[in-house]
């Protein structure tokens, strides 16, 4: 148990993609929740609901703006251009660690159940770091995205990277574990596997996710293999030991194919094969084109590593930062 002379602050942090139509919806119910663990005593009534717009092309940060000067418990910052979920994400982490004592941090979509938080900050004052939110089942995803989800943790882990299952990035952050997440300086980022590297007492709570309230979906199909082959390749060298245990084989496999060349060259058994020959070269050319796309990944990963740009820049805020 955390010993604790006064309640916590907490600060709910939302990334924010054009999300005009369902953040008027969803705004008034991460209100409530605040306003019902403040009066329960369980969160300090200085905390904060702070919206990340991430270079919205639409009403978003207009929305957010209005909703901070109708209530204080409403704050915003806007980056300066869209950079992704997980960079967002990472913004309003790192603006919000010096101000409050934990952060949660949820989707904008109203998807993930904000009941759970109470079982989070109950977690937290039973003295864990971290508290991951965690689906307790997916019946309301089709039998498409529920398997391909299955295999996106299963891939993650089979590939090195630590990632708790099916899990995204609703959890609470201690103020303790953002200061160790600060020094965390690479430019790919990808949470799920960064957070658990950190450590700490960590658990998990399970809810149940229901439909988006509003608006389209930002993660398709073709973002989530992204996200995917992003954590995979920005936390694991496992690909590039694959490639050369593959080498290996297809080193050992071209050997044999010499020695049964040869034999059947002083055995007089050799015939002109134009086909096989095409085949071969064109399976080895796209296997070999493959590993250099992986390899070419890791040295592009490298490359942007070693420039040290900014993973965000914040270019407005509703409130005074200083």
């Amino acid at each position: 148990m955390r010993k604790e002379t006064q309640p916590p602050i907490l600060y709910i942090v939302i990334p924010c993609y054009n999300e005009e139509h369902v953040l008027p919806l969803t705004a008034p119910l991460f209100l409530d929740k605040l306003s019902q663990l403040a009066a329960k005593g369980r969160i300090s009534a200085d905390s904060r609901i702070l919206f990340v717009n991430d270079g919205s092309k639409d009403r978003t940060w207009q929305i957010i703006t209005e909703l901070a000067r109708k209530d204080p418990h409403y704050i915003g910052i806007s980056q300066s251009r869209n950079r992704g979920h997980q960079n967002a994400v990472l913004a309003g982490l790192m603006e919000a660690k010096e101000r409050c004592d934990i952060t949660i941090s949820i989707d904008c979509d109203g998807q993930d159940d904000i009941n759970a938080m109470d079982a989070m900050v109950e977690e937290y004052r039973n003295g864990c770091e971290i508290v991951y939110g965690v689906r307790a089942k997916r019946d309301t995803d089709t039998l498409f995205k529920r398997s391909t989800a299955e295999l996106f943790y299963k891939l993650l882990n089979w590939m090195g990277a630590e990632v708790v299952f099916n899990h995204a990035d609703y959890r609470l952050l201690s103020a303790r574990v953002l200061r160790e997440l600060q020094n965390y300086r690479e430019v790919n980022i990808f949470l799920r596997g960064m957070i658990p590297l950190v450590g700490f007492k960590s658990t998990s709570v399970y809810y149940d996710r229901s439909e988006r309230i509003a608006g389209e979906s930002h993660y398709p199909l073709r973002k989530m293999l992204a996200l995917a082959f992003e954590g995979i390749t920005s936390l694991s060298v496992k690909p590039l030991r694959l490639i050369t245990l593959f080498g290996f084989l297809v080193a050992l496999l071209g050997f044999a194919g010499i020695l049964w060349a040869v034999v059947g060259y002083f055995m007089g058994k050799t015939v002109s094969g134009w086909a096989s020959i095409v085949c071969i070269v064109c399976l080895m050319g796209g296997i070999q084109l493959l590993c250099l796309g992986v390899i070419g990944e890791y040295i592009g990963k490298i490359y942007l590593e070693t420039k040290g740009r900014p993973r965000y820049i914040i270019s407005e805020r509703t409130y005074d930062a200083s």
